[in-house]
């Protein structure tokens, strides 16, 4: 009898979680933007196991808003914390619907505080989990990176994995930028302790994004920040075939911009798969000018998992910097929806699109589109 309850009420979950038709993403084209927070920075956006949507953002403290109607209405601001570094990486539990916020007391490498929500993001409850070092002794920092996922197939079906980073010896200057590298941070049990993955493949990286296939397979995307490095404006890759324990198969992907071309610095990107069933449809947010400023908030898309990125469109023509991205679920208010939350003019935007809308966008030359797009 109690595993009969227990299933009843993780049912509506389960099915939320799961994969579906693409039906919903294509219907009539729209794209609308507005506003969400004021002041400070760093934005991400996740949508619960509900459908809610939960916004995080703050360099000076923690903030969220949630929409439970899709984003046609935000609730007003929940402030989590009053002295806080957002980390990015906001998680959902698919497993448990907890959500995971994380935050450093300062500018990494700093303490590391992680918010839980046991009630869709309505509030939030701090603690401090165990995180484990890398196999060469270094402890990640958090700070910035997209939202973080809950791994849905194959061995290591519930593990909660999120990127992070290695700060090495600081944050400046620039001739230090060689002993830092990006990685991800994994936990098996809901989020109390967390191991840290093998470095990607690329010292002078940070700030990443992970998604995983249908396969099971992870993809990694990731900013680079060591001036030294070859393409230092295009954005690096790789994947994992273990769970997100290490990373293999890296590339630079020359069609992604890694921020504006005409300095070595770029920016933290967005990243998510859309919940179509076998099909691996990545879409990628960043800048794409060539002006010296941060502005012209775009999203590509990927339909064959990040081997190629065929189309592009312009979401928002004006300043614009880091930025977060989420997909709607089946069965809820957001299914068919893909959600952009951008840092602009030291605000907030967000934006709410659908896949008609990007399919009319610019091609790439980066591979084709699939026939059925066409």
């Amino acid at each position: 009898m109690k595993t009969l309850v227990l299933f009843t009420l993780l049912l509506p979950r389960l099915l939320m979680a799961a994969d579906g038709p693409i039906t919903p993403f294509l219907r009539e084209s729209v794209l609308d933007i507005r506003p969400l927070f004021e002041g400070e920075r760093f934005p991400n956006i996740v949508v619960t196991t509900l459908g809610t949507l939960v916004a995080t953002w703050g360099s000076e403290q923690m903030r969220v808003r949630r929409s439970e109607d899709g984003g046609n209405t935000w609730q007003g601001e929940i402030l989590v914390a009053r002295q806080a570094f957002q980390g990015g990486g906001t998680t959902v539990d698919e497993t448990s619907g907890d959500i995971l916020i994380f935050s450093e007391s300062g500018h990494p490498p700093a303490p590391i505080t992680v918010f839980r929500s046991r009630d869709d993001g309505q509030t939030w409850q701090s603690e401090k989990p165990k995180f484990l070092p890398d196999s060469q002794g270094n402890l990640p920092s958090m700070h910035m990176n997209e939202h973080g996922i809950s791994l849905q197939h194959g061995a290591h079906k519930g593990r909660l994995l999120r990127p992070s980073r290695f700060y090495g010896e600081g944050n400046r200057p620039d001739s230090i930028w060689y002993t830092h590298y990006t990685n991800a941070v994994y936990s098996d049990d809901g989020g109390l302790t967390w191991q840290t993955s093998e470095q990607f493949p690329e010292n002078g990286t940070g700030e990443a994004a992970v998604a995983e296939l249908s396969d099971g397979r992870i993809y990694y995307n990731s900013r680079v920040h060591w001036q030294e490095r070859p393409q230092n404006t295009r954005r690096r890759e790789a994947w994992s075939d273990d769970g997100g324990h290490t990373w293999t198969d890296y590339r630079i992907v020359e069609i992604l911009p890694d921020g504006h071309q005409n300095r070595s610095y770029g920016c933290m990107g967005g990243l998510v798969r859309l919940p179509v069933a076998q099909q691996d449809i990545l879409l990628f947010s960043n800048i794409d000018t060539a002006e010296a400023k941060r502005e012209r908030a775009t999203v590509w898309a990927s339909f064959d998992g990040g081997k190629t990125w065929p189309i592009k469109r312009l979401v928002f023509d004006g300043s614009s910097a880091y930025s977060s991205l989420a997909a709607g679920r089946h069965g809820t208010p957001s299914a068919g929806w893909i959600y952009l939350n951008f840092e602009s003019e030291e605000k907030s935007k967000v934006a709410r699109f659908n896949l008609s809308w990007l399919l009319a966008g610019e091609k790439t030359g980066d591979g084709e589109l699939p026939d059925i797009f066409r």
